[in-house]
């Protein structure tokens, strides 16, 4: 009897800057990015990279990608309600807030 072996293998990094190791062309690429960043305002470059074996389609890596994002979306928008509760009480209640030396 034949044993079957599925084999896969995935690498995925985000990078927001050139490594050491960079090449000339890859450390000016960055400098455009963080160029174009500063030009835009608000906003941050990544680069992302992956590798999947067996291949995948773009169309899959989209859709990965895409649903990742919501994910942080849906994290950043939690911290930032969080945050403007914090806010309000600060500001209401900042007497819970105050440090008091102890002697």
């Amino acid at each position: 009897m034949k044993v079957y072996k599925p084999e896969w293998q995935c690498t995925f990094s985000v990078n927001e800057g050139a490594e050491e190791s960079a090449s000339w062309k890859e450390r000016v690429a960055w400098r455009l990015r963080g160029v174009a960043d500063r030009l835009e305002g608000g906003g941050r470059t990544v680069k992302i990279d992956y590798r999947v074996t067996p291949m995948v389609s773009s169309q899959e890596v989209d859709t990965c990608l895409g649903k990742g994002f919501e994910v942080t979306q849906r994290l950043l928008t939690q911290l930032a309600q969080q945050q403007a509760c914090e806010d309000v009480m600060r500001h209401a209640k900042a007497e819970l807030y105050e440090q008091h030396s102890q002697h």
